[in-house]
């Protein structure tokens, strides 16, 4: 492959200097670093990157190809990627292409050669910015002036842009469990949990109200993950305040938690850089055991409006910086997580948190065949 030169601009002016990777052209987002060593592919193609520039900490990038069955979505969702050295040759003898082909299909811009560790160190230190990649303009001046167009992720709504505008179904039609899931970007293995798990799953967009739920008869109401600023999405806040209200069971994950804790009247903030890997740290408060987890998220539930709040409980903890990572509503069957039990990629630790959904669907079918039993009576 050609080397052809791109260059590097963050918001505080820094510039780094390498390689173009992917499709030629220009990129701009917010960067952010994910520290996992495996599972490129499904990373890439979660829709909670969207518009975000990706550093990967991990030295190589592409050996392994890319393959079907390790997507999250039906294209990657990346911004832009960024790289210490890319392979644009794979040895998988599984493989079905390129990670530079997969690129250039997507559209995916990217730059590699350079010192990711220096690049992280600067935003481990000065937090979460915006940056700008191109390997077809090198003026950096001309980068610079650009980047200050490029808005901010605090206060974005992205979730219409990669959410569902029509609803589907996944799963057998004589499935135990009839699941409305709430789409902001949910990743395929959610789905695939939840018909593991014996459940008939059906899509539903973003903005999908109560009523429109209802008429499936679910059994639970799963709200995924998903990109933006959930504090930017005031219409499915009210609408999962709604649906917390009619005493369906419901599980959230990542933004789906944060949208949850919202509609409790609980509040979000923006973190200094963000979560994202796959081997962070957490303890369960109400078991006291530990899991390593798969994270992709820039906002939090902030524990200061937990306090205020005596109808929550938090009950998971991440161990590296104490911030919440799981939550339920008293006398609810209502909780929601942090960070993605489906870890795809990732470790399953956290998998059992399915099953608690199962079980809290289960409890509620049962309570309320004896009530029709009783009012027979």
């Amino acid at each position: 492959m050609d080397k052809i030169p791109a260059v590097l601009v963050l918001e505080d002016g820094t510039v780094f200097k390498g390689q173009a990777i992917g499709k030629i052209g220009t990129t701009s987002g917010e960067i952010a670093f994910n520290t996992g060593m495996t599972g490129y592919q499904e990373v890439f193609t979660d829709p909670s990157y969207f518009k975000q520039i990706l550093i990967m900490t991990t030295a190589h990038i592409g050996n392994y190809g890319v393959h079907a069955s390790e997507v999250e979505s039906d294209s990657m969702k990346i911004a832009g990627l960024v790289t210490k050295k890319f392979s644009p040759n794979f040895s998988r003898t599984s493989a079905e292409g390129s990670l530079q082909e997969f690129m250039e299909r997507d559209a995916v811009v990217g730059i590699s050669d350079i010192d990711t560790r220096a690049l992280v160190r600067l935003i481990r230190h000065k937090g979460a910015m915006n940056a700008i990649i191109s390997s077809s303009e090198l003026d950096v001046e001309k980068l610079k002036a650009d980047l200050q167009k490029v808005p901010s992720m605090d206060g974005l709504e992205l979730s219409s842009f990669v959410a569902t505008k029509k609803a589907y179904t996944s799963g057998s039609e004589n499935a135990k469990y009839r699941v409305a899931l709430i789409d902001f970007g949910v990743k395929k293995n959610i789905v695939r949990c939840l018909v593991e798990r014996n459940c008939l799953v059906k899509v539903f967009p973003m903005n999908t109200t109560l009523s429109e739920i209802v008429d499936f008869n679910p059994d639970g109401i799963m709200l995924s993950n998903g990109p933006g600023d959930p504090a930017a999405m005031p219409a499915a806040v009210a609408n999962v305040g709604e649906m917390v209200k009619s005493g369906i069971p419901i599980f959230g994950i990542c933004l789906g938690h944060q949208i949850l804790a919202l509609s409790q009247g609980l509040q979000t903030a923006k973190m200094h850089n963000g979560h994202r890997g796959i081997n962070h740290p957490i303890k369960n408060l109400l078991t006291g055991k530990g899991e390593i987890t798969s994270q992709n998220h820039g906002f939090m539930v902030t524990k200061e409006s937990i306090a205020k709040n005596p109808e929550i409980e938090m009950t998971h903890i991440h161990l590296n910086d104490e911030t919440v990572a799981g939550i339920r509503i008293k006398n609810k069957p209502v909780f929601s997580v942090q960070y993605h039990p489906e870890a795809s990629a990732g470790p399953h630790d956290s998998r059992y948190l399915f099953d608690q959904f199962i079980e809290n669907m289960s409890a509620v079918l049962k309570d309320n065949s004896s009530e029709k039993l009783t009012a027979k009576k």
